[in-house]
C-alpha cells in the first residue's frame, strides 16, 4: 500500500480525509508543519497534501510555502498536492512554481482529491523506473547485438537468438513494421559462425519486380540491354555469409519459386545464365505481413514457407513492451543529445505519462522518430508533449478525464487526435502526415481504416 502523508491543522479534516483515504493508501496525518517535515523525513511518502494555512499562520500562508520548500530541498520528485481555499488560487499557482504537483480548492470533495492522489502516485512510480532504466543504461548491462529490451517478451527473443544462431537453420522474423527484424536478423548474424563473412540486407518490396531477380541472382553480360558486364547478385555476395531477406511477403511468384529452388538444392543461375553456381547462404527472411493468410490466397507458396520458416521469432509490439517504452525513450535521449550536441536531460512529467500511455503504431521506430524530432526541435532541458509531436495536453487530459473510459479508449483517441490533427496539416496529404507521425503510409492508412476516418 503507498504511503501517503496529510499535513492539515484542522483535526476533523485530518479525520475526514484518514476515513476517505485509508483503505486505499498508507495514511499519515500531521497538524502542523514541523510535525509534517518531521513525519515526512521519517517515514518519506511519495505523495503528500498539504495545507497552506498552518499554525502559527492559520490566516495566511508562510508556514504552509515554508514547509512546501523543505519538503521538495529534501526531495524534489516528492508530489505535494496543496489544498487551499476558494480565494487562495493566486496562491496556489505560486505553490505550483515552487514546485508543488497540482492544488485542490475547499471544500474537500474525497473521490476528485483520490483521483488526484493516485494519478500523482502513479507518476512518481513511472518517474522512478525512468531512473532505474536511465542507470541500468549508464551501465550497458540490458540488449543484444543493438537490440535493447528487458521485458519478459524480448528476454525469449534474446533467448532464442542464443539458442539459433550458431545453427545454419533458416529463420523466420514476424511483426509488424518497426518492431527491430532487421536488427535481430544481424544479432544471429554476428553471434554466428558465419560472423566474418559478409551479412547481405534485400527488401524485397523495395525494389521494382523486374529488378528484383538481378538484384537476388546477378545478370550474364548481354542478358538484357545495358548489361554491359557479369554482375554477382546478393545471393553470390552472401557466399559463407548470411542473406537477410526482408518483406519476403512481396516476393513475386517467379521469383518465389527461383529461391525455393536455391534452399532446396544451394545451387542458383544468374540472369541470362545456364551455368549452376553454388553459394554456401545462410537465409534469414522477415515478413509484417499475415503470411497464414497469404499462403491461403495462394500469394504466397506453401512449400517456399516450410523451407524459410524452420524456425520463427515473432518480435512484439511496443505497445505490449510496457517494460521497454522509458528504456528505449532514455536510450534515444541520451543518443541524440550527443549527437546534436544539446543540453537536454529527461521528458517532462506529462510528456513521461504520454510515452508510457501511447499505442506506438509505429513501434521503436516511430519512438526513435519522435525522440530525435524532440531534442532537435526543444529549446529546454526537458521535452514536453509537443516536443514530441504529441497532441496538446489539454486535449489529453480532456480525453482521459471522462468519467469510465478505459486506457485502451483513452489510447485510441489519443491515436486519432493525432492522426486527424496530421492529415488536416498535410492538407489530406497521407505521404507527408505518415512522415511527421514518423509511421509508413501503409500503417497510417490501416489506422485511417481502423478509426473509420
Amino acid at each position: 500500500m503507498e504511503r501517503l502523508l496529510i499535513v492539515d491543522d484542522n483535526e476533523d479534516i485530518r479525520k475526514q480525509l484518514k476515513w476517505g483515504l485509508g483503505k486505499e493508501f498508507d495514511v499519515i496525518l500531521a497538524g502542523d508543519g514541523e510535525e509534517g517535515i518531521s513525519s515526512f523525513n521519517k517515514h518519506q511518502p511519495k505523495v503528500v497534501t498539504l495545507d497552506l494555512g498552518l499554525p502559527p499562520h492559520e490566516d495566511g500562508t508562510e508556514e504552509g510555502l515554508r514547509c512546501l520548500e523543505d519538503i521538495l530541498r529534501h526531495a524534489p520528485r516528492t508530489k505535494v498536492i496543496v489544498i487551499t481555499g476558494n480565494d487562495e488560487k493566486n496562491i496556489a499557482l505560486r505553490a505550483i512554481q515552487i514546485g508543488a504537483y497540482d492544488y485542490f480548492q475547499k471544500p474537500i470533495d474525497i473521490n476528485e482529491l483520490k483521483v488526484i492522489i493516485s494519478r500523482a502516485f502513479h507518476l512518481c512510480n513511472i518517474e522512478e523506473e525512468n531512473s532505474r532504466l536511465q542507470i541500468a543504461l549508464d551501465h550497458k548491462n540490458i540488449g543484444m547485438g543493438g537490440i535493447i529490451g528487458q521485458c519478459p517478451q524480448m528476454l525469449q527473443v534474446f533467448s532464442m537468438i542464443e539458442k539459433v544462431a550458431t545453427s545454419d537453420a533458416a529463420i523466420f522474423l514476424t511483426g509488424e513494421s518497426g518492431t527491430g527484424k532487421e536488427l535481430v536478423a544481424r544479432a544471429i548474424h554476428a553471434k554466428s559462425l558465419r560472423s566474418n563473412a559478409p551479412f547481405i540486407p534485400i527488401n524485397c518490396g523495395a525494389i521494382p519486380e523486374n529488378l528484383l531477380e538481378s538484384e537476388l541472382f546477378g545478370f550474364e553480360k548481354g542478358a538484357f540491354t545495358g548489361a554491359h558486364a557479369r554482375v554477382q547478385g546478393k545471393v553470390e555476395y552472401a557466399h559463407k555469409g548470411t542473406l537477410f531477406l526482408d518483406e519476403i511477403g512481396e516476393l513475386p511468384a517467379t521469383l518465389q519459386v527461383k529461391l525455393l529452388r536455391f534452399l532446396q538444392e544451394k545451387v542458383m543461375q544468374r540472369v541470362g545464365g545456364r551455368e549452376d553456381i553454388i553459394a554456401d547462404t545462410r537465409i534469414i527472411s522477415a515478413t509484417n505481413i499475415d503470411i497464414a493468410k497469404a499462403i491461403q490466397e495462394s500469394t504466397f507458396r506453401e512449400d517456399l514457407y516450410y523451407r524459410i520458416a524452420v524456425i520463427t521469432i515473432n518480435l512484439p509490439p511496443l505497445r505490449e513492451r510496457s517494460d521497454d517504452i522509458m528504456l528505449l525513450a532514455n536510450l534515444f535521449l541520451k543518443r541524440f543529445s550527443e549527437e546534436f550536441n544539446k543540453k537536454v536531460r529527461g521528458f517532462s512529467s506529462t510528456a513521461l505519462e504520454l510515452l508510457e500511455s501511447y499505442e506506438w503504431p509505429g513501434n521503436v521506430r516511430e519512438l526513435e522518430n519522435k525522440v530525435q524530432r524532440a531534442v532537435i526541435m526543444s529549446d529546454s532541458v526537458l521535452l514536453e508533449p509537443d516536443d514530441l509531436g504529441f497532441a496538446e495536453k489539454t486535449t489529453l487530459q480532456k480525453i482521459t478525464s471522462a468519467e469510465g473510459i478505459t486506457l485502451k479508449d483513452a489510447r485510441d483517441r489519443v491515436e486519432r487526435e493525432m492522426i486527424l490533427s496530421a492529415i488536416k496539416s498535410q492538407g489530406g496529404n497521407i505521404a507527408k502526415a505518415a512522415e511527421i507521425l514518423g509511421i509508413s503510409r501503409p500503417t497510417l492508412y490501416d489506422l485511417v481504416k481502423k478509426h473509420g476516418l
